[in-house]
């Protein structure tokens, strides 16, 4: 269940302070199987000229919360290159029962120089497929990954998103689907088709891997962020063994 958490969602619910002249928002995020809650999740950013910070909070939720009672904290510091966001430093607190997972992330320009895991993961066997420093290279944390830089909705889509959540190394390429508006939401989105590739840090042969690569049919709208320059997602939709995962913002305000 981590590996889909990290994943599709991270966020804290507190207050940030933003730097003079910043545009900071706040967005809640529904997360639904074949209709019912499941988890919810809240983002707070802030956007000043070099920099971004972005802090939320996840939970289960509904029926989910009964069987699984799921807690994730996410902080993501950066700075803001000509192509998108240069993140600094990730950090994630998971919690589910009585596990509890703590990952640190640290960048350098070239992509991922370390991750941290507490408590480290165990011994894998011989059908695991390792990371390596090749997979790091342009690659981003699941949040900073999914902020993308474009002039304008065509840019959007066409384009892989290489993300790391420090134990899993995965691609998500995408291919536009159409540009419009979306029900629930103001103004123009623009929506792509999603292929999960996975690249390294899972076992070889496992079926939810195999399901999400090969026979998962995944979208992904993008809304443009107020003045960042971002398109940011807003409504995901993502078929599992189980069902259709939905992802939905149910608000985005500045503050």
């Amino acid at each position: 269940m981590r590996r889909q958490f990290t994943f599709l969602l991270a966020a804290i619910g507190v207050t940030l302070a933003s730097p003079a002249g910043a545009e900071a928002y706040s967005a809640d995020y529904s997360v639904t199987l074949y209709g019912l809650p499941v988890a919810k999740a809240r983002f707070d950013s802030s956007f000043g000229k070099n920099s971004f910070e972005i802090r939320g909070a996840l939970s289960s939720a509904g029926l989910a919360r009964v069987f699984d009672r799921t807690e994730a904290t996410t902080t993501v510091r950066g700075s803001i290159g000509r192509n998108g966001p240069q993140p600094h430093s990730f950090v994630s607190n998971y919690t589910s029962g009585k596990k509890q997972q703590k990952t640190t992330i640290s960048f350098d320009r070239g992509g991922i120089r370390e991750a941290v895991n507490v408590p480290r993961p165990k011994k894998r066997g011989k059908d695991w497929i390792h990371v390596t420093d090749a997979h790091l290279r342009a690659a981003l944390d699941p949040i900073s990954s999914t902020l993308i830089r474009a002039n304008g909705p065509e840019e959007v889509c066409n384009r892989t998103i290489k993300a790391f959540d420090g134990e899993m190394r995965a691609d998500l390429k995408l291919t536009h689907q159409k540009t419009g508006p979306i029900r629930g939401f103001r103004g123009e989105a623009v929506t792509c088709s999603a292929r999960f590739i996975p690249v390294a840090g899972y076992r070889k042969g496992r079926s939810q891997i195999d399901f999400l690569q090969n026979r998962s049919r995944i979208t992904i709208a993008f809304m443009r962020l107020g003045d960042t320059g971002f398109y940011t997602p807003v409504d995901a939709s993502v078929g599992t063994q189980i069902g259709t995962l939905r992802i939905t913002a149910s608000r985005i305000e500045t503050r």
